[in-house]
């Protein structure tokens, strides 16, 4: 027998062995209905228990239908399992009334669940009635994160869509190695602080080959994130990608080592931004690359806000004390639906340091657009204004 036949035959049993050791836990098994009308919350935990307790691979497995879920928190700190992939072909509906859980933190939550992975789904926060009341003025709960993970390791979100979350659509807090890939994530453009990806306090986690559209940020980076990689992102409607914002608290880690390349943004509110609070503190950016950017129509395509206080509330007259440096931005072209398409408004007190602008092309209308840098130095190839701008 050939080195390839044994070769075959040993990979099939593999296979075949792996698929024998990887138990399935259906959540209809444990009394999950799909008529998206009785609270499965319950049903959803016992199958989490149940794949926790096994000392092999698991899978929790949900059927096509809708399962309403109340809340539920799936905690991992004490599961034997070591690898539990949950493979959803349904559909996850939230309460419908915005009161029942608008003043939870979060909706769906994995609570330190190291190497879990979800694969497909969707996570529906049906939350157009709070966005309602919060738009009329009324006083409203704050909303619930629709999709999040907390204290994990070794996560991969794949396939999965998230959409019309009471606010954030994925939270990542708090944990490393995590993958997200072919995400989807949908909500109305003017749908009230609905980030599409929210990330802080966490290393080593990748965006890739994701279509975002929401009301507010579609990525949205706090305080305390290291080596992170974000590509092929189709951005829109939103407020784009932003890096904070940053600097409320005098005491706070900064963001580092991130990449974020070959983005479309259409329509967007902004591109690319970094967002400081205009008050003291130990924050910082550094370390950052947008590269192989396309901005179709977009209001702010780069933008640097250190000044940022609304209502000049808890910062009037202060500078930020967050430092940025080594900020590049290379080969971005499109079109502004402002003139001034490069506004790089940095810090009084800490002035931007090691700013790169290469290779970008931003047009408004039919002409040139405009650039525009305070307290910002580094250097400039591109349109002409931006020769004058560092």
């Amino acid at each position: 027998m050939s080195h390839l036949a044994i070769f075959s035959l040993l990979f099939i049993f593999l296979f075949n062995f792996s698929l024998a050791t990887n138990t399935i836990y259906n959540v209809q098994n444990y009394g999950a209905k799909s008529n998206g009308q009785t609270d499965s919350s319950n049903a959803f935990l016992s199958a989490w228990k149940a794949a926790c307790a096994s000392t092999s691979p698991a899978t929790i497995y949900v059927p096509r239908g809708n399962y309403l879920i109340r809340s539920a928190e799936f905690n991992g700190e004490t599961c034997k399992s070591k690898a539990i992939i949950v493979r959803i072909d349904g559909t996850l509906l939230a309460p419908s009334d915005y009161n029942v859980i608008g003043n939870e933190g979060s909706w769906i939550k994995f609570e330190k669940a190291n190497g879990v992975s979800i694969f497909g789904g969707t996570f529906d926060g049906q939350g157009a009635s709070l966005w309602s009341c919060k738009t009329s003025g009324k006083n409203c709960p704050k909303g619930t994160t629709a999709l999040a993970f907390y204290n994990s390791n070794n996560v991969v979100i794949s396939g999965v869509t998230a959409q019309n979350s009471q606010m954030f659509h994925i939270l990542v807090d708090g944990c490393h190695n995590v993958k997200l890939q072919g995400v989807k994530v949908s909500s109305p453009g003017n749908s009230p602080n609905t980030d599409g990806i929210h990330i802080q306090s966490s290393s080593g986690v990748s965006i890739m080959n994701s279509r975002i559209g929401t009301g507010d940020d579609c990525i949205s980076i706090g305080p305390g994130n290291s080596n992170l990689w974000i590509e092929g992102i189709a951005c829109g409607p939103g407020h784009g990608i932003s890096i904070g914002s940053l600097g409320w608290e005098s005491q706070e880690q900064g963001v580092q080592n991130v990449t974020v390349k070959t983005v479309t943004f259409t329509g967007t509110e902004n591109g690319v931004r970094v967002k400081t609070w205009a008050r003291p503190s130990s924050s910082f950016v550094r370390a950052v690359l947008f590269q192989h950017i396309v901005m179709a129509n977009v209001q702010n395509p780069i933008i640097i806000d250190q000044n940022y206080c609304p209502n000049h509330e808890s910062c009037p007259h202060q500078g930020s004390g967050v430092k940025i440096s080594d900020v590049t931005y290379q080969d971005i072209h499109g079109t502004s639906s402002t003139e001034v398409a490069v506004k790089l408004n940095c810090s009084k007190t800490n002035p931007c340091t090691g700013i790169t602008l290469d290779d970008v092309n931003l047009s408004y209308k039919d002409g040139r657009a405009e650039a525009s840098c305070v307290n910002a130095g580094g250097r400039a190839s591109g349109f002409e204004e931006l020769s004058h701008c560092l």
